[in-house]
């Protein structure tokens, strides 16, 4: 599945949030960070606060998200994106 390339970062965290949980923890000039916790751990990751998310910047956040939750990055794909 190829990544869409029109979602900004804005857009971004809300999928994020919506399929996975991930909240919002700060906004420090151009990014933002959010972040997951489970029972024992806590990731977090910095998305642009861009028009436009370049899509390497995209996969690399799909990929972070599949590992943390251990899914395929397949199935992170198609569960943020619903394409």
């Amino acid at each position: 599945m190829k990544l869409p390339r029109d979602l900004s970062g804005e857009e971004v965290v809300k999928l994020l949030n919506r399929q996975f949980g991930y909240q919002l923890r700060r906004t420090r000039g151009s990014h933002m960070t959010v972040t997951l916790a489970k029972r024992t751990s806590e990731h977090s990751l910095t998305v642009p606060r861009h028009r436009y998310v370049r899509v390497g910047t995209l996969a690399q956040i799909v990929s972070d998200v599949a590992a943390f939750v251990s899914l395929p990055e397949e199935e992170v794909r198609r569960q943020l994106f619903k394409q």
